[in-house]
């Protein structure tokens, strides 16, 4: 039988120890951050019916991966959390929530694992779903964005557009409506393409090249804040004839008192260019991008670390009423990437509190086992070496990521007296170890670590 080749899928991977830890840190602070803002959290199955995901993304449909047919419901796993959510809202008819989720998703793109770009992936979404007054939700969800990174300490720019102005720059410039969509994925792309690789691909996908010249005028116009990409729109009075092109400026006049409101109109830019290929989105759309920092390279050059809109029909493909929503969905996997090589610059943090090093004839397995079922108790993290016929100072040794060190010792005089002396860390000197009365251990300790 050939041996079974040791590797992870591609764009997979596996995941342990201080990654793990960072994973479930930028976790815990996204979920406090949601729950703060009164979000409910729901859960969804990673694989749902085919015809589910069906018609919801566009080109992007095509990374959808398929699960075998094996003479049941034809299914797919979940390519996002907001496709899954619209379904979860239609099918138990609830008309109003600001919901999060957290939970994996999956693509078949092309992988760049050091950049955080994987098949296998976690995301963080927050949605408002529901009746609410214009764009005051769509303000609270930027707030929210500004909120989580300023907390991860991550410097950010939120790129928006609004889903009106784009479609309505089409159409003024002579876009065919049944290439909209089409001619947005190849927009999607001037991020990272240069302008006449885009080009080309409107062409390619029947646009004439004159109307992709034109839209080439307005797609590459200079970002701006959104009060000056609003004076630049409403300069125009060819765009500013058209109704959507009208409408979307109007939502964003609104829009730009709201982020002046919450004081975070200096983290926002208004790109034309900005698409989100996706077919549900239907007025704001957003991407967050890092800034660059001293600590950055090439290798950190991740793209956008998180990504939303406004999709006001997508529920009504499942269910017989719309209902408008709009939200954000945080990248984990990107994030850490960027955290995790901040962190290889910096001093590591203890990960345990307490290492137990033992001495003595008997290796004191039972009053290592005491005083861990104690300190744990106290909710003191505890660890120690199994093996601890090692010699007390190799033990020590093993204590590298512990913020103290016990050392058990018996007493020469009474050997039946258990001696405990603390060495806090990274000082690994015996000779500089405080005895502690067995009795006042815990607080000790807690002393110590405070």
């Amino acid at each position: 039988m050939p041996a079974v080749q040791m590797k992870t899928p591609k764009g997979t991977r596996d995941w342990a120890g201080d990654e793990i830890a960072l994973r479930n840190e930028i976790f815990d602070k996204i979920r406090k951050i949601f729950e703060l803002h009164g979000g409910k959290e729901i859960d969804t199955p990673v694989f749902e019916l085919k015809e589910v995901l069906t018609g919801k993304y566009g080109e992007d449909a095509r990374l959808i991966y398929d699960l075998q047919d094996q003479g049941g419901e034809l299914c797919a796993l979940r390519y996002d959390l907001t496709v899954p959510f619209a379904r979860w809202l239609g099918m138990n008819n609830v008309r109003q929530i600001k919901r999060f989720q957290i939970g994996k998703v999956y693509r078949r793109d092309q992988p760049a694992i050091a950049r955080g770009r994987l098949r296998e992936f976690y995301q963080c979404d927050l949605d408002y779903a529901g009746e609410f007054d214009l764009m005051v939700p769509d303000s609270e969800v930027l707030s929210l964005i500004v909120e989580v990174f300023e907390t991860l300490g991550i410097n950010i720019t939120i790129k928006v557009n609004h889903r009106k102005v784009l479609d309505g720059i089409f159409a003024a410039m002579g876009v065919p409506g049944d290439k909209v969509r089409a001619i947005s994925s190849a927009v999607d792309k001037l991020d990272k393409t240069p302008w006449p690789d885009v080009k080309k691909e409107m062409v390619e996908k029947g646009l004439d090249a004159t109307v992709a010249d034109k839209l080439g005028d307005y797609l590459q116009t200079p970002k701006s804040d959104i009060d000056g990409t609003l004076d630049f729109l409403r300069g125009d009075e060819k765009l500013m004839a058209n109704e959507d092109v009208k409408k979307g400026v109007e939502e964003m006049e609104l829009l730009s008192r709201y982020l002046n409101a919450y004081d975070i109109s200096s983290y926002v830019s208004f790109d034309l260019a900005l698409a989100r290929g996706l077919d549900y989105y239907t007025g704001l759309i957003y991407e967050v991008i890092p800034e660059p920092t001293s600590k950055s390279g090439p290798e950190l050059q991740v793209g956008s670390i998180a990504a939303g809109g406004r999709y006001d029909n997508l529920v009504g493909m499942f269910s017989r009423r719309d209902i408008p929503c709009v939200g954000i969905s945080f990248g984990v996997d990107r994030i850490l990437t960027i955290l995790n090589a901040r962190q290889k610059v910096q001093a590591a943090k203890p990960k345990i509190d307490v290492w137990i090093v033992a001495h003595g004839s008997t290796l004191l397995v039972e009053e290592r086992m005491a005083i861990a079922r104690e300190l744990r108790q106290a909710q003191i993290s505890v660890d120690f070496n199994p093996n601890a016929s090692q010699k007390a100072r190799k033990q020590l040794e093993a204590a590298e990521h512990a913020a103290i060190a016990l050392y058990l010792e018996e007493d020469a005089a009474s050997p039946e007296e258990i001696r405990v002396k603390l060495v806090t860390l990274p000082e690994k000197n015996l000779d500089k170890a405080t005895v502690c009365d067995r009795e006042d251990l815990v607080g000790e300790v807690k002393k110590r670590l405070a």
